[in-house]
């Protein structure tokens, strides 16, 4: 089904209305976004992809609006992991809460624009080498397994990245955190403040989560609309989500491994679907599936979080 460009315009000019409000009305100045604040915030992102999902449902069926369901599922819940890097992050440069809201925003809209590049190469390789979702498939299996693994103790220094690196060999970069600008000019130098280098990481880092993330919704679905607009409704409650998390960590001590399963899984449904297509057999992994694995990962995970933050809060008071 050809998707009329008229469903892109809307949706662009829905998410920069959205994008416009955000950043001049509703967080014009630099504040502390609290836990309940953010809970709300989170809720209504939440509330506006349902609504989103309820017109595909209406105007593009039933196939399309689980599609996009599912898609989105997997999006938030692996964007989870990439704020703990985000937190990771703000502790590491010492960012005041104040200013937080204002780098992931800007964040935000460079992951908007490098996701649609992914998208649109990813499924135009898809289209011509069908063989490449085998690769995708070998790829999030490897990932998955290779997460069970890591090692959380690991040391956290983003200065040791070879980007960051390479980015203040060839541009000046000041420690003056005075003010919440990107660049400042001093002596008619100008300099990449800290503000900066943060944001420049949370891109990598963002960049890095999409080679994980893309294929994995690709695997729902091939539609780039679908795909595309899952992956902006996740993304735009990423901030809210991040404010939220950063109060109940202790929740997801888990989630780790229920993001592997999923990784796992997905790679696995991409490999076994492309492989019973080819050879024409019945067996099919469908979306619906694979939307109550992801689910009920995600659940058993918060569970185990749950019960040992109660146990050790329990030892604590003993």
């Amino acid at each position: 089904m050809i998707i009329s460009i008229w469903f892109w315009v809307g949706f662009i000019v829905f998410v920069a209305i959205m994008l416009s409000l955000d950043l001049f009305v509703f967080h014009k100045q630099n504040e502390v976004v609290k836990m309940k604040q953010a809970l709300l915030w989170s809720l209504f992102w939440i509330m506006l992809a349902i609504l989103f999902n309820l017109g595909i449902y209406c105007f593009l069926g039933k196939i399309k609006a689980l599609e996009f369901l599912t898609g989105y599922l997997i999006e938030e819940s692996l964007s989870i992991d990439n704020l703990f890097v985000f937190i990771m992050i703000f502790g590491f440069f010492n960012i005041d809460p104040r200013f937080q809201h204002k780098i992931l925003f800007w964040g935000i809209i460079g992951a908007i624009i490098m996701r649609a590049l992914f998208i649109f190469a990813g499924v135009a390789i898809i289209q011509r080498f069908d063989w490449v979702m085998y690769i995708f498939g070998a790829f999030l299996v490897f990932t998955g397994i290779k997460m069970l693994f890591e090692k959380e103790d690991a040391e956290f220094n983003p200065n040791q990245n070879i980007l960051i690196r390479l980015f203040k060999s060839v541009f000046p970069v000041t420690d003056d955190m005075s003010k919440p600008h990107f660049f400042v000019k001093k002596k008619k130098i100008l300099y990449a403040t800290p503000f900066f280098v943060v944001l420049l990481f949370i891109e990598i880092s963002d960049l890095i989560f999409a080679v994980d993330s893309i294929p994995a919704v690709l695997s729902v679905s091939k539609d780039i609309f679908v795909v595309y607009t899952s992956n902006i409704f996740a993304i735009l409650g990423l901030r809210s989500l991040y404010f939220a998390l950063s109060g109940i960590m202790d929740y997801f001590l888990y989630l780790k491994y229920a993001l592997s399963g999923i990784l796992t899984f997905i790679g696995s449904k991409m490999v076994i679907n492309e492989l019973s297509a080819e050879l024409n057999y019945s067996f099919h992994i469908s979306n619906l599936a694979s939307l109550g694995v992801i689910v009920t990962f995600l659940t058993i995970s918060i569970i185990f979080s749950i019960i040992v933050k109660k146990k050790t809060d329990i030892n604590a008071l003993e």
